[in-house]
């Protein structure tokens, strides 16, 4: 018992040699090892410092364009070479730094806010960071070659058509953007899983970090928005590369269709990236106040509301495209009405500040999260002027919505993300970073912003329009196009500021304290293995309402103390109640994840060149490093285990009680989103272009024979696979009808798909005449996706299976592959239905 009179989970002393034993399970590689590392600290450090690198370097693109704008008639750089400095800067800030630096914060940051040893899948997490570094690099360097993109980062068509964009500029952007989405995807999985299963006992919904409701939310938001705009790179693509029409009008198709979907991504992807940061503030500024942050439960609320919002406001960047009245209210209204979640929260800063216990303490982190505040609420307030419909009419595709859009992502998230690097390096690093230092390259950044982007808002009111590499100077825009390059390189002077202190204090290591006396439990005592025990949490400050806790974890006096499975582990709890429920049996470091990413992004880049045969080459590493990735997962059970005084758990979970299963669920959910958004392409081409559904002389549908024979196929596949979940051996025996099954299942997959390509081509359709055509087939290239991965699924099982290494106990791959499986049958069927229903429905 404690002095305060908790009841602690281990009371009694721990035995020794506990400590030395977890520093030798959860040790880092050394030397060129350390690319081999899983562990969330070396992971989010190498993440944020290559989101880092990525910002400088398109800072540096973005001072090239300011010094060409500088005044009229410059002619430093040619038009060519302009239009690709803008779309890799745009880029490389929306898509290789503000959600990649978002992510990495979120695999730094909330195993130690959630005192869990790591997130479930560190694998995942790595090879994301390495999937992004690799083929992040890869686009930025084709500014050199010039071969970088020339269509703006929102890249559209019909600009970006073949006809208008030849070569291989655009391919890099949609083959490697939507690559990098895929990856960003894979974090998202991991923090959904990590925040729902993975908190301490007794940290409720109701108790979590901010960080982790807004992390939540961003992961959440990433799985329904990003689908669409890997759809419309991969429609995009197919044109370009195989000319499948879906966005030339002479064929049926409509470039506003990549304006849909480009935007239903775009505009949630500002909240995806202002949530964390918001989330973050709300971190921090109880700290500096030394008191509870006021109203959590309607911070909460409000950033569900902004989340939810976001995804109503799309049409908001399509005023001037020629939409219906009635969709211009509604739009208008929702943007508007985005402003008041987002009031929410900066009221609730603002009460916390004026209720602290002292005086707000005025430090780095306040100095940018002061200077936030005032950015961003100028930004909002642009924000709700743009979205009256009369007035964008005006300012739209001016450097007005130039300096809007930068207001609201520099202060929403950079000057946050500022705060947070002073804020948490004590965390990660044995020294602070030097206050004098950071107060220089706050005022520089602060000063230096405002002075570029705020005579903006003038020069677009005055008339220059967006996406000119010069102008004439007699337009009376030189003045304040100069003063904004000046502001442009006093906010750099102020990063560089940054930099020089980065680089002379950061020391990685088991990190400087808890020097803020913050009451969240990243400042608990770490190292490698995170904390030395899990805690019991009973508040959402649970370092300021028990001061003894930090004491107590590092004397082993909560949940598991040691490494009772012999391993790396950590608790798994009960998604709402956090309730123990088992211990997650973690991978440890290892060179497959590495090669699974490398062979990742050699694949799409290869493609990109047409370099097919290499590229084939490199999806066979990634196919291999994926194998013997999972291959090295599903961990034997070993039974009950104890993690505290009278607590055992089990070390092996299958079903829905298992994290992995919950990874596969959110996967499905990505994939159902990639899909509405195929329905949605569907039915907006035959809403724009409905003679080209029936055109005279066209093929008409399949008979009924071919997707009656495919559904059969599908769902006989379905069948054959819950029959081998039904009659899986116990361990060590044999049974050769399940792997049987595992092999018809796949083979019926297989089977559906074919027959489904081969109905459409018999009957004459052809995917290169029409939008008809086009969109056909992309149901079945869909299909295949999901089909090849079932494939490789249940082959999978079925060889471990004959393996002896997967039986009626032991058999989460099993039902992982399953669960996919029935998800791809329940699309197949609905996509025969929109498909071949559709059309006969319309005749």
């Amino acid at each position: 018992m404690s002095t305060t009179g908790f009841e602690l989970p281990n009371p009694e002393p721990r035995p020794p040699g506990e400590v030395e034993e977890l520093k030798r399970i959860w040790s880092n590689p050394k030397g060129i090892g350390i690319v081999t590392a899983v562990n969330n600290t070396v992971v989010g450090i190498l993440y944020l410092g290559a989101a880092l690198l990525f910002f400088v370097l398109a800072g540096i693109l973005a001072l090239i364009m300011r010094t060409q704008l500088a005044v009229g008639g410059n002619e430093i750089v040619s038009q060519d070479l302009y239009n690709q400095l803008f779309t890799t800067h745009g880029t490389t800030m929306m898509f290789l730094f503000a959600v990649p630096a978002v992510e990495a914060l979120g695999v730094m940051l909330l195993p130690q806010m959630l005192a869990a040893r790591d997130l479930p899948f560190p694998r995942l997490s790595a090879f994301a960071i390495w999937a992004y570094i690799i083929g992040g690099l890869v686009f930025f360097s084709t500014i050199f070659y010039d071969l970088a993109p020339k269509g703006g980062w929102f890249m559209y068509p019909p600009l970006t058509l073949k006809e208008f964009s030849p070569g291989d500029n655009a391919d890099f952007w949609l083959l490697g953007i939507g690559f990098i989405e895929i990856s960003a995807i894979a974090g998202a999985i991991e923090i959904i899983v990590g925040v729902l299963r993975t908190r301490p006992p007794g940290m409720t919904l109701a108790k979590m970090p901010i960080f982790a409701w807004a992390m939540l939310l961003f992961a959440g938001m990433i799985v329904f928005a990003f689908p669409a705009v890997i759809l419309a790179t991969m429609l995009l693509e197919m044109e370009r590369a195989f000319g499948w029409h879906f966005f030339n009008t002479e064929f049926g198709g409509d470039p506003l269709l990549w304006q849909h979907l480009f935007w239903f991504f775009g505009h949630p992807e500002v909240y995806i990236i202002f949530l964390p940061a918001a989330g973050l503030v709300s971190m921090m500024i109880p700290t500096m106040a030394q008191t509870p942050l006021v109203g959590y439960r309607l911070i909460v609320v409000a950033l569900i509301a902004t989340g939810f919002f976001s995804f109503g406001l799309w049409v908001h960047h399509m005023f001037t495209t020629g939409i219906p009245g009635l969709s211009l209210a509604f739009f208008s209204a929702a943007s508007m009405a985005v402003a008041i979640p987002s009031g929410i929260q900066v009221f609730s800063w603002i009460a916390t500040i004026a209720s602290g216990k002292q005086r707000f303490r005025i430090t780095v982190p306040s100095l940018f999260i002061l200077g936030f505040l005032f950015i961003f609420t100028l930004g909002g307030l642009t924000g709700v002027m743009v979205a009256v419909v009369p007035f964008d009419f005006q300012a739209h595709d001016s450097y007005f919505v130039v300096a809007h859009l930068h207001y609201v992502l520099i202060g929403g998230m950079v000057f946050p993300l500022f705060a947070t690097f002073y804020y948490w390096v004590p965390m990660v690093s044995r020294n602070l970073l030097s206050e004098r230092l950071g107060r220089w390259a706050f005022w520089l950044m602060f000063i230096g912003f405002n002075t570029a982007f705020f005579p903006m808002h003038i020069t677009g009111l005055a008339g220059m329009p967006r996406r000119v590499w010069t102008y004439p100077s007699n337009l009376g825009w030189d003045t304040l196009n100069f003063v904004s390059t000046v502001g442009a390189f006093i906010m750099a002077a102020g990063v560089l500021v940054f930099l020089i202190d980065l680089f002379r204090n950061f020391r990685p290591g088991s990190g400087a304290g808890n020097p803020w006396n913050a009451g969240t439990l990243e400042f608990l005592p770490n190292d490698d293995y995170s904390t030395r025990s899990i805690p019991h949490v009973t508040s959402r400050d649970p370092l300021w309402d028990r001061p003894s806790l930090p004491a107590e974890v590092e004397a082993g006096h909560h949940y598991l103390p040691n490494a009772p499975t012999g391993g790396r582990e950590t608790l798994v709890t009960s998604a709402v109640e956090a309730k123990p429920q088992y211990v997650l049996q973690m991978p440890g470091n290892s060179w497959t994840h590495l090669f699974a990413a490398a062979g990742t992004a050699g694949f799409f880049l290869l493609l990109t060149v047409k370099q097919v045969p290499l590229a084939i080459a490199c999806a066979l590493i990634a196919i291999g490093g994926c194998l013997w990735w999972c291959w090295q997962l599903d961990k034997p059970d070993q039974g009950e285990v104890k993690v505290a005084k009278g607590l055992y758990l089990p070390s092996y979970i299958t079903g829905p009680l298992s994290h992995s299963w919950w990874a596969m669920v959110v996967l499905m959910l990505v994939s159902a989103s990639l899909y509405v958004s195929y329905a949605f392409s569907y039915l907006y081409l035959w809403t724009v272009s409905p003679e080209i559904w029936a055109p005279e002389g066209s093929p008409a549908p399949p008979m009924p024979l071919y997707p009656l024979v495919s559904a059969l196929l599908m769902i006989g596949g379905s069948a054959a696979m819950f029959i081998a979940g039904r009659i899986l051996p116990e361990p060590r025996r044999t049974n050769w009808i399940a792997p049987a099954l595992l092999v018809m299942a796949p083979a019926a997959m297989v089977a559906a798909i074919a027959l489904e390509i081969w109905g459409h081509w018999d009957t004459g359709l052809d995917p290169t005449v029409n939008g008809y055509g086009a969109v056909v087939y992309m149901n079945a290239v869909l299909q295949g996706q999901i089909g090849f991965a079932v494939v490789m699924m249940a082959l999978f099982a079925a060889v471990r299976l004959l393996a002896r290494k997967l039986d009626r106990h032991r058999r989460v791959m099993f039902d992982n592959a399953a669960l996919l499986y029935y998800y791809a049958t329940a699309q197949g069927l609905f996509g025969l239905l929109l498909v071949h229903g559709f059309p006969r429905l319309l005749g």
